[in-house]
């Protein structure tokens, strides 16, 4: 990614990300109602609009500046991503999102995408272990029809399971947003973050 120049851009992707601080969770819908903010009623040229990626950056510096428990928000949610993908080894898990970026607001969960080809196995598996969660859908990572996905609360955190087809890990590994690297990661690799953190 280029960073951008573009005054206009850089200003609808501060307000997007002070949206997101504020409890958004939607990028495309945060950036609408940024650009409306910075606009008034007429609409952002699709030129100033900013990537999610402008958008990442200016959320980090955000929460850099005005969270004070931004850093060890992100150790506290990766170890309990590294504790949670331990306990579902055999689904496959690899963190995406917030949480793996390390931008993690107050209300990112911690998303886990499983890759095993019967879903009722991840739910009778929390069932056994006494979690009370709620069952919802999610855009597939690669477009196409939305996935079944699963929300519990583990303490204090919020926690997304979306689940996908074992034959899924292939296209899912291969994803990467531009300079920033893959946009998910196994417990190998978040422990390897952990690791350069501490």
């Amino acid at each position: 990614m280029i960073e951008s120049t573009d005054p206009l851009r850089l200003e609808i992707a501060a307000a997007a990300a002070r949206l997101l601080a504020d409890g958004a969770t939607d990028y495309a819908s945060a950036k609408r109602k940024a650009a409306q903010r910075v606009l008034g009623e007429r609409g952002a040229p699709k030129a100033s609009m900013p990537d999610n990626d402008e958008v990442d950056a200016a959320l980090l510096e955000h929460l850099q500046l005005f969270d004070a428990g931004h850093a060890e928000r992100v150790m506290q949610r990766r170890r309990t991503a590294a504790e949670l993908m331990q306990r579902l080894a055999e689904f496959h898990p690899y963190l995406t999102g917030a949480v793996w970026k390390g931008i993690v607001t107050e209300h990112a969960p911690i998303h886990l995408q499983l890759f095993h080809d019967n879903t009722k196995d991840v739910q009778i598996d929390l069932l056994n272990r006494g979690v009370d969660f709620d069952v919802v859908e999610v855009p597939h990572f690669r477009g196409g029809p939305d996935v079944e996905a699963i929300t519990f609360w583990m303490a204090d955190t919020p926690v997304l399971l979306s689940l996908y087809r074992h034959d899924d890990l292939r296209g899912a590994l291969k994803g990467t947003r531009g300079d920033t690297g893959p946009e998910r990661g196994d417990r190998r690799a978040l422990l390897g973050r952990l690791g350069e953190a501490a």
